[in-house]
């Protein structure tokens, strides 16, 4: 029988409000404590499984995962607060969780930067990893287990799959899986089972995130005529390493995948420390690069080094400044630019190209002229650009942007006309060892 509301718990401890969903065996509500008030989850097991002659062992095990789960504490992970029988049915009490799965936060939103993405990934992973060292493997991590708080931090839930599992040993599994995000190991219920097993959902559930695109379940794929489309050929704004990574990570060969969350983790491309020595905030360029905003990342460098160089009011660079300028703030906003267009931009970019035509502090105009060529701020070979006429996508030539910085003045300006400015920061990369 399904609890309504108002049935009432463990002595009367927790009242249910609601059923909050189902799954294979188990069955969650949303309950209240009784003594202060508190919301929490209640997950039991479904009623129809009362008559399975098997249901005192189902009952047994679902109460040792609950105990082995306790013992996995980590900001990530749901927090198991309680566990107890009622009517022969066991309970897990779990913390409530206010928010949405991430499977409902990217259909709302669309697909998510790569930036947001690798953080609620690199959470759930650090999660994992205390959970693989407990013994126990997740089985079931996807967009729909994924909560994420109001803080914007994730949350790993359900685990009613978790098993004990020991590597390199053959072990017997009940077979229950999400399509799409399970591998292909999981499809029987005697194995090889170890850390490799949820890397591949971790690696499936960062493939939706990034193309909300389901993958092709591991069962079609091993027939070799449903291959796994490459996650940038749905999203041509995902990195290379960030594609790689997924694509080792849903290995349908256990060998050739990462044997262990952290391996698979240290593939993707590490979080940018977005420091500053002027105290400037770089969150918002990081979100419009994330976002392959280019243009509008282009006016908040501007804007950002106006502030760190304190000529906001200004508007413009004395070369002063630009010698001055803290190579805290250029190293933060040039390895933003660097990171999200692939070694495409950046003032590091503009630097080398600038070198290697034999560019140097002595103004030289065929030179100059040449890395105008070169970076598409020239056309035709003889005419600078106006900055209204740049290009602000991925198509512009390596080295095309940032380009703001160089028409300070007026956003009609040349970009060519600030040779002394472009060298005096190509100088100032220098003495930052960049």
């Amino acid at each position: 029988m399904v609890w309504e509301a108002g049935q009432r718990l463990y002595g009367d401890r927790y009242i249910i409000e609601r059923k909050l969903g189902e799954g294979g065996f188990g069955i969650t509500y949303l309950a209240k404590e009784a003594p202060n008030g508190g919301r929490v989850v209640i997950k039991t097991l479904k009623d129809n499984l009362l008559s399975d002659r098997n249901f005192s062992r189902f009952r047994d095990k679902f109460l040792e995962e609950a105990v082995k789960l306790s013992v996995c504490r980590h900001p990530n992970i749901v927090v198991i607060d309680n566990y107890f029988t009622h009517d022969d049915f066991p309970c897990i009490v779990m913390e409530y969780v206010p928010g949405e799965d991430l499977c409902k936060l990217v259909e709302r939103r669309g697909i998510l930067s790569e930036t947001e993405a690798l953080k609620y990934i690199r959470q759930v992973g650090e999660a994992v990893i205390v959970v693989h060292g407990k013994g126990l493997l997740h089985r079931d991590i996807k967009p729909q287990n994924i909560m994420v708080r109001d803080n914007q931090d994730a949350v790993l839930i359900d685990f009613g799959l978790a098993r004990g599992f020991i590597p390199d040993r053959t072990q017997q599994m009940t077979c229950e899986l999400t399509h799409g995000f399970a591998p292909l190991e999981q499809y029987a219920e005697t194995g090889r089972f170890a850390e490799y097993t949820d890397v591949y959902a971790l690696a499936a559930t960062l493939y939706y995130l990034l193309t909300i695109t389901l993958p092709t379940p591991a069962y079609l794929r091993a027939s070799n005529y449903h291959p796994l489309k490459p996650p940038f050929q749905i999203n041509p704004n995902i990195s290379d390493a960030v594609d790689g990574a997924i694509m080792k990570g849903m290995e349908m060969d256990v060998t050739n995948r990462p044997h262990s969350v952290q391996e698979w983790l240290a593939m993707l491309p590490q979080p940018i420390n977005l420091i500053s020595a002027k105290g400037v905030d770089y969150g918002k360029l990081d979100r419009l690069l994330a976002s392959g905003n280019w243009q509008e990342a282009d006016h908040e460098t501007k804007n950002k080094m106006l502030e760190a160089a304190g000529r906001t009011e200004e508007r413009w660079f004395r070369i002063p400044d630009i010698y001055r300028f803290p190579c805290e703030d250029l190293r933060t906003i040039d390895q933003l630019w660097v990171k999200y267009s692939n070694g495409r931009f950046g003032f590091s970019v503009q630097k080398r190209i600038y070198e290697s035509l034999g560019g140097s502090g002595e103004y030289d105009q065929k030179i100059w002229e040449a890395f105008g060529d070169r970076v598409g701020w020239r056309v035709n070979r003889r005419e600078w650009l106006y900055y209204n006429y740049l290009k602000f996508n991925t198509k512009a030539p390596q080295g095309h942007l940032p380009a703001g910085v160089w028409s300070m003045r007026s956003g009609n300006s040349r970009v060519g006309d600030r040779w002394s400015w472009f060298y005096s920061l190509a100088s100032r990369l220098v003495d930052c060892n960049m």
